[in-house]
């Protein structure tokens, strides 16, 4: 089993910043890939970015240019530095786990419980 705490969230006006951070423990995550997704009110979860073990990121058209990924292996933890945000960012966003190669489908094998990121215009 592997537990996920995300922290990080929070109310930020347009233009500013926030980094997520996606803490994991239970075993060690080589061969995994973690990722964030995010879901709007009345909105299907969609894909943020993904980092590989190896370091092979992968980032959703939408926040290319303002968001970035990144994890440090030896504290098993996942960064997402989320800048220039825009109202349009408003979510939850989770954090996942899963065995294999990035994917921008939500088929993560383990999730957090989620941390909520808003954005005023």
């Amino acid at each position: 089993q592997v537990q996920l705490v995300e922290s990080g969230g929070g109310l930020v006006q347009a233009g500013g910043s926030l980094r997520l951070s996606c803490a994991a423990s239970g075993r060690t995550l080589s061969s995994y890939t973690m990722g964030w997704l995010r879901q709007a009110p009345g909105k299907e979860r969609e894909f943020v970015a993904a980092v590989r073990w190896s370091g092979g990121t992968a980032l959703a058209d939408s926040v290319k240019g303002r968001f970035t990924i990144s994890r440090d292996n030896a504290r098993n933890t996942m960064y997402l530095q989320m800048n220039r945000l825009k109202p349009e960012d408003t979510a939850v966003y989770y954090c996942g786990v899963r065995l294999g190669s990035i994917t921008t489908a939500p088929q993560y094998d383990y999730w957090g419980q989620g941390t909520q990121v808003t954005v005023s215009s």
